[in-house]
C-alpha cells in the first residue's frame, strides 16, 4: 500500500484527508507540524506528501519541501501542497521547490485524491 504523510496544522484537516485516504486505498500518516514529519520520515519513506505552506514553527512547508528536496532518502518524493497561499508568487515557489500540485484553500476532496492518484496508486 501507497503511504502518503499529510502535513498540516488545522486538526479538521488532517482527520478528513487521513480519512479519505484511507477509504481509497491508502496508508495515511498525520503529522501537525515539520517537526512531527521529520520524524515520521525517520521511520520510513512515503510515497507522496500533502503539505500546508503555513505549519508555523519551527519550519513553513516551502523550508520542509526545501530541506526532503536536499535529502537523498526524499529528494523524489512527490509534493501536493494544499494551502491558503495562492498568490502567484507563492505558486511559483511551489513549483521551483519541485510540486507535483498546488492546491488552494477551500479545496475539494475529490481534487485531492485525483491529485494523489495521478501520482500514486493506492
Amino acid at each position: 500500500m501507497a503511504r502518503v504523510l499529510i502535513v498540516d496544522d488545522e486538526p479538521y484537516i488532517l482527520r478528513i484527508l487521513a480519512f479519505k485516504l484511507r477509504r481509497a486505498g491508502y496508508v495515511a500518516l498525520e503529522a501537525a507540524n515539520a517537526t512531527e514529519a521529520l520524524a515520521i520520515l525517520e521511520t520510513g519513506t512515503v510515497n507522496c506528501l500533502i503539505l500546508d505552506v503555513s505549519l508555523g514553527a519551527p519550519m513553513t512547508g516551502f523550508e520542509l519541501a526545501e530541506r526532503l528536496r536536499a535529502d537523498p532518502r526524499h529528494c523524489r518524493t512527490p509534493v501536493v501542497f494544499l494551502t491558503a497561499h495562492g498568490l502567484a508568487g507563492e505558486v511559483r515557489r511551489g513549483r521551483e521547490l519541485g510540486a507535483a500540485a498546488y492546491i488552494t484553500k477551500p479545496f475539494s476532496l475529490q481534487q485531492v485524491l485525483e491529485e494523489v492518484g495521478r501520482l500514486v496508486p493506492a
